[in-house]
């Protein structure tokens, strides 16, 4: 946890102390806080399947994106105070729910704490695969940190243009930072591989939410994956925007994406060559993907 007392865990370095109780961008001290520990089954069909995935949603974040769907836990910290012991004791329980996985949602700034609690766990009969959920806005040593302990990783791949990062998210950067964590994210744990039963066991999935009226951003991102990744990769393809929190007053995103946009980027991918991943339905009510928050 030495990290902690001066933290540079995340692009920001914000070097403060988390160990005395002070705090960065990310709002996190030491303690570790979530909004949701559950079966979680709106994952793609791979992580999820017919059980669920063991979903544990971390609080804070060190983004501020303007649209960002779950802002009650990432913007506002909503969520109740656990230890490592309690942590540890909630992978073990979502296990004997049936979870396919272990799944950590944003969990970048509690890093060090998910490790402790990681081994805890595999000493105590911890045995289904780990998901590490993220916003790839993250250092290439923190990811470093990570493995042996991480079976699949589950980026979300947001910008191509870094401006558009700075004025969606608050953050610098991201571009570079985010390709730089993907790959160290595949080096580590390589093609994907599945049971017999068609559930990840180990691979990585790069997802990317499409926005609307930024469809160059979406194109030049799956440029660089099928550049860089080929189709060692699986790709999600995300249609399930919608304009919530601040976007409902941004320009070009206050409002949902068409069919007629989801449709060119399909069309793109398809063109450029990118041939395992998952598309999305677009549907009326997108707010299903969205968690109810119990704390």
């Amino acid at each position: 946890m030495q990290i902690l007392e001066r933290c540079t865990l995340c692009p920001h370095e914000c070097k403060v102390n988390r160990l005395k109780g002070e705090i960065g961008r990310c709002q996190a001290d030491e303690k570790i806080k979530i909004a949701l520990s559950d079966l979680h089954d709106f994952e793609e069909p791979c992580i999820s399947g017919k059980n669920g995935s063991g979903a544990v949603f971390f609080s804070g974040c060190n983004m501020q994106c303007k649209f960002c769907q779950n802002y009650e836990i990432s913007q506002f910290n909503r969520g109740k105070i656990v230890t490592i012991k309690d942590l540890t004791n909630q992978f073990l329980q979502l296990q004997k729910k049936g979870a396919s996985n272990i799944n950590l949602v944003t969990g970048a700034i509690y890093v060090p704490q998910i490790i402790e609690a990681l081994k805890l766990a595999k000493v105590n009969g911890l045995q289904i695969p780990i998901v590490y959920n993220s916003s790839a806005y993250e250092k290439q040593e923190t990811i470093q940190m990570l493995e042996g302990f991480v079976d699949v990783y589950l980026p979300d791949f947001k910008y191509y243009y870094n401006d558009l990062a700075q004025n969606l998210s608050g953050i610098e950067h991201y571009f570079e930072i985010a390709t730089c964590a993907i790959k160290e994210m595949y080096r580590q744990v390589g093609k994907a591989k599945f049971d017999e039963n068609g559930m990840l066991q180990k691979g990585v999935i790069i997802r990317h939410l499409v926005l609307p009226n930024h469809l160059q951003n979406t194109k030049q991102v799956l440029k660089w994956i099928y550049k860089n990744m080929k189709n060692n990769v699986y790709v999600s393809i995300m249609g399930q925007y919608f304009p919530e929190y601040k976007a409902c007053k941004t320009k070009d995103i206050n409002r949902k994406l068409t069919k007629e946009e989801y449709q060119e980027i399909l069309n793109f991918a398809k063109k450029l060559g990118i041939q395992h991943g998952y598309t999305q339905d677009l549907e009326e009510n997108e707010k299903k993907y969205v968690p109810h928050w119990n704390t």
